[in-house]
């Protein structure tokens, strides 16, 4: 009677297990669903956002794994100061990184490479192949390095993300005045000018469509402009944003304030143009000095320099 007992809870505890591990993969299944189904929305075209979530099989499982890892490390380890966390948030929001858990999955992936960088420096400590009085700066350069490498990389997207939308910007604008100038309001305007820069410009047309599911969610125009601006995280951005907040709250036309704007973006991008051009006989002067410049002596002094040898070899004789 006893092993009977003992055998039923074992099968009721295998049972209820099982059962729990298929709720949660259902229910993983069905937020990876509409993950997937809301980035088709934010990239039609098939973009990274929408292919990284929508991964099968192994790779997704241990994406998923090491995704989950991370949350719990960094949920240890991330510092406590809000400054700190609203300034990495920040920062993960500048570089596309958005999703609820990102600060920590950062903070994790610090720490995780930080403790990587431990022990690969405790191998090189270890390996006998380093003199005594360089162990220790081995051992701390490769934790500083670890740990700090996320960083770089987060501050490098950063800078390209934004680096494309400046790029990209004065065209947007200069489209954006022809769809208004056109008949078209804003909003409308706005959703057809990022399908139109979705293949040119997709890291900006990507938040222009952002803007608009706002729009449509039922959010006023003021406030989903300032979530772009506080998205992008760019000046020129803020400075646009600002301009139609008090267009649309004065009532002045939107398209007269959106030409002059493109103007102003037009002749900054002319004298950004001409400060990288008067910044290059400058940069010209070392490789001149050091590559080209010994060379030409080599071409043109050369052959006079072995004609002089030879004479004054043969006065010699």
């Amino acid at each position: 009677m006893l092993l009977f007992a003992i055998t039923l809870c074992v099968a009721a505890s295998v049972g209820l297990f099982a059962y729990a591990v298929g709720a949660m993969r259902e229910e993983r299944r069905r937020r990876r669903e509409f993950a997937v189904r809301a980035m088709a929305v934010l990239h039609p075209a098939g973009g990274p956002g929408g292919e990284a979530l929508g991964r099968p099989g192994l790779v997704g499982w241990l994406i998923g794994l090491g995704q989950g890892l991370a949350t719990r490390f960094g949920e240890a380890v991330k510092p406590k100061e809000a400054k700190e966390l609203s300034k990495t948030r920040a920062n993960l929001v500048h570089a596309g990184f958005r999703q609820p858990g990102a600060v920590e999955i950062y903070w994790g992936i610090k720490a995780g490479a930080g403790l990587v960088g431990l022990v690969v420096g405790a191998l090189l400590a270890l390996s006998g192949r380093l003199p005594g009085q360089y162990k220790m700066f081995v051992a701390l350069a490769c934790v500083a390095g670890g740990f700090y490498l996320p960083g770089l990389l987060l501050d490098a997207r950063v800078k390209k993300r934004q680096k494309a939308i400046q790029r990209g910007l004065p065209d947007a604008l200069d489209l954006l005045v022809v769809c208004v100038e056109a008949g078209m309001g804003l909003d409308a305007a706005i959703y057809r000018v990022c399908v139109e820069m979705a293949s040119k410009e997709p890291v900006l047309s990507s938040e222009l469509r952002l803007l608009t599911l706002e729009l449509r969610a039922g959010k006023s125009r003021r406030e989903a402009l300032k979530n772009l601006s506080s998205r992008i995280g760019l000046e020129d951005m803020g400075s646009l944003v600002a301009m139609l907040i008090q267009t649309d709250m004065f009532g002045t036309s939107i398209a007269q304030t959106l030409r002059v704007y493109a103007d102003s973006m037009r002749t900054k991008r002319f004298q950004l143009a001409e400060e990288l051009a008067a910044k290059l006989p400058v940069k010209l002067l070392f490789p001149l000095i050091f590559f080209i410049f010994p060379t030409l002596l080599i071409v043109i002094l050369g052959p006079a320099v072995i004609s002089l040898m030879k004479m004054f070899g043969g006065i010699a004789h």
